[in-house]
């Protein structure tokens, strides 16, 4: 099984064939023009699968047991990560992918037009000056986790959901404790997950925060 299966399937992820096919279409683009449009850097055309689209579709464990968000914001998007898999995969979701520099929001449109996706939205713009209220919320490290944890507090709504990739180490991180109490004291509950290193190519740890009092699926 390619990691992005394993990590589907931990992930609790029903991906269809055509989703499937449209995740190649999109692992192809991120090595044929992604890469050489520096969207990516050099060397990841190897590494696409397992540090880019499988640890994307990690995200998706927040919501396991549960229906998907029918609203994600993704923070910093760069080239599409974690919106663009988890936009594949979530049809009926509507993604917003924003990111501050033109260069990667036209990158983002150009995949959009590839794949055909229809639920994915691209806006250009800085983290810091989004002001509406979103029911899911993700970044891949494009603002520091201090600053996630903030703007978790001002963005997610009163049923809402924000998931940070935190490290990809094997060793827990040591901020994780630091960045949990700062959220429990904006009122949101946050939990660690480890994604095993038998569901990616490697361990890796998300912090997902909650609304005060909304059960966690994992």
């Amino acid at each position: 099984m390619k990691p992005a299966e394993l990590t589907a399937a931990w992930a609790g992820l029903e991906v269809s064939p055509t989703q499937w096919a449209q995740l190649e279409l999109y692992a192809n683009w991120l090595v044929d023009e992604a890469i050489p449009a520096g969207g990516l850097g050099p060397r990841e055309a190897d590494k696409v699968w397992g540090r880019h689209i499988a640890d994307s579709l990690a995200f998706a464990v927040a919501w396991r047991g549960q229906e998907p968000p029918h609203e994600l914001l993704d923070l910093g998007s760069g080239v599409g990560l974690p919106g663009i898999p988890l936009a594949i995969v979530w049809p009926e979701c509507r993604f917003t992918l924003l990111d501050k520099a033109g260069r990667r929001t036209r990158l983002m449109l150009r995949a959009i037009r590839v794949l055909g996706l229809e639920n994915t939205i691209v806006a250009q713009g800085d983290a810091f000056d989004v002001a509406d209220e979103w029911h899911a919320v993700v970044a891949r490290g494009a603002v520091s986790a201090p600053e996630f944890v903030g703007l978790s507090s001002k963005l997610v709504d009163d049923e809402g959901v924000s998931v940070l990739g935190l490290s990809r180490r094997t060793e827990r991180p040591e901020r994780a404790d630091d960045l949990m109490n700062v959220a429990d004291g904006l009122g949101l509950s946050a939990e660690l997950v480890e994604v095993p290193e038998s569901a990616l190519d490697a361990v890796a740890w998300l912090l997902i925060m909650r609304r005060s009092g909304l059960h966690a699926a994992t």
